[in-house]
């Protein structure tokens, strides 16, 4: 067996206090980590082993389960005669490279809830740009936000977004009332290459050329705070710009106006890794998990 896929004694502990207690909230108490770690490290040892370990939601095994449960005990009785051997030698390192904004709205704000549930899993954030070639050497796994035509890497599609323009209620209320899209033609609009106006243009009718005045961000994070603070209308997914419309510091345009403000984006986050790194269960864990998160 290849040393990657055998299962972390966590996953292994876990599984068996949860085939005794059959609560994974007794589960949590006795191993002293989260409900949602319980969950998380069950499927995470089913995805390794490719066997579904228990049945119903009373947390009763199944067949495969049962026999599996055995050869666990056996395991872990044996390493218990042998406390060195059971030692931990060291945590598994995870190197991942995220663009900025997808960062700071939506990993980080999620990112305790891993930890808690792998403890043995060290992350190493790096950030990343790709679609302007900023690129973190050797991650393990890269989020890129893009058409997801990578030849170069493995990839699957986390979430998809619509765009909007949004700016600080000041701004709105000094420059407002924004009634129809051709309003937004008497306003700065900021601009980053990341998430070119043309699209929202033409789905709301307009044959206006994509500005090349004003305000450039390479980065939707910086650009949602220079409309914060009143610089202009920003173009940004509703996902990403959710920290900033949750603190009031930008409002959506037009919520009762007779134009299109939500616009399918044309790119997407997409996690990348290359040929053979999922085998590595620490990979594995955090795609799924953060899969799970977007879901």
């Amino acid at each position: 067996m290849s040393l990657a896929r055998i299962p972390p004694i966590q996953c292994l502990l876990t599984f068996e206090a949860l085939a005794r207690l059959r609560s994974v909230t007794q589960a949590s108490e006795e191993l002293f980590v989260t409900p949602s770690a319980v969950s998380h490290r069950v499927r995470q040892l089913e995805q390794i082993i490719g066997t579904k370990l228990f049945g119903r939601a009373d947390f009763s095994l199944t067949t495969e389960g049962s026999e599996y449960l055995a050869h666990v005990r056996e395991g872990l009785a044996i390493l218990q005669k042998f406390p060195s051997a059971s030692a931990v030698s060291g945590k598994r390192k995870l190197r991942l490279a995220v663009t900025p904004t997808f960062a700071r709205s939506i990993v980080i704000p999620r990112l305790r809830e891993f930890t808690e549930a792998y403890p043995e899993i060290d992350v190493t954030m790096q950030v990343s740009i790709p679609l302007l070639d900023v690129v973190a050497e050797d991650a393990d796994l890269t989020v890129r936000f893009g058409a997801g035509r990578y030849a170069d890497m493995e990839y699957v599609c986390l979430t998809k977004d619509v765009i909007t323009p949004l700016a600080s209620p000041t701004f709105v209320r000094e420059h407002g009332p924004f009634e129809t899209a051709q309003d937004l033609d008497r306003v700065a609009l900021l601009r980053s290459p990341l998430e070119p106006w043309r699209s929202w243009f033409a789905a709301n009718g307009l044959d206006w050329p994509e500005p090349v005045d004003g305000s450039q961000f390479n980065d939707i994070g910086l650009m949602c705070d220079g409309a914060a603070a009143g610089m202009g209308v920003a173009l940004v997914r509703l996902k990403l710009g959710a920290p900033w419309l949750d603190n009031g510091s930008l409002v959506r345009l037009g919520s009762s106006a007779p134009f299109v403000t939500n616009v399918p984006s044309p790119h997407a986050h997409y996690l990348c890794w290359r040929t053979g790194m999922m085998d590595r269960w620490e990979c594995a864990a955090f795609a799924e998990w953060l899969k799970q998160v977007l879901a």
